[in-house]
């Protein structure tokens, strides 16, 4: 079955990086488009950055020039290179590989906390 696992969240301080990883597994990786998305607590979940299979990006407005998604085919793996933190990026960032409506699926999820 499909599988998309994250890891690489914790708490960091303002102005700290993370990186978050999420290795797929049951999918051909290298046709999805890959993404990262967060929930901040009473919030709607909402796009952070996406890749897609032919390399082009695409990056929530408030991320941009801070946060950086890459891919990995070999590896089926997809990360984000989050530098410049701020308490607002506190969410639970969730992975999303898409192909159709019918092939969406999603992590469960990792916690970023950013404070002092």
């Amino acid at each position: 079955q499909v599988q998309l696992v994250e890891s690489g969240g914790g708490l960091v301080q303002p102005g700290g990086s993370l990186r978050l990883s999420c290795a797929a597994s049951g999918i051909m990786f290298s046709i999805y488009t890959m993404g990262w998305y967060r929930q901040a607590p009473g919030k709607e979940r909402e796009l952070v950055a996406t890749k897609t299979k032919t390399g082009s990006t695409n990056y929530a407005d408030s991320v941009k020039g801070r946060f950086t998604i890459s891919r990995d085919n070999a590896k089926n793996t997809v990360y984000l290179q989050m530098n410049s933190l701020k308490p607002e990026d506190t969410a639970v960032y969730y992975c999303r590989a898409w192909l159709s409506v019918s092939a969406n699926y999603w992590g469960q999820g990792t916690q970023v906390t950013v404070s002092s």
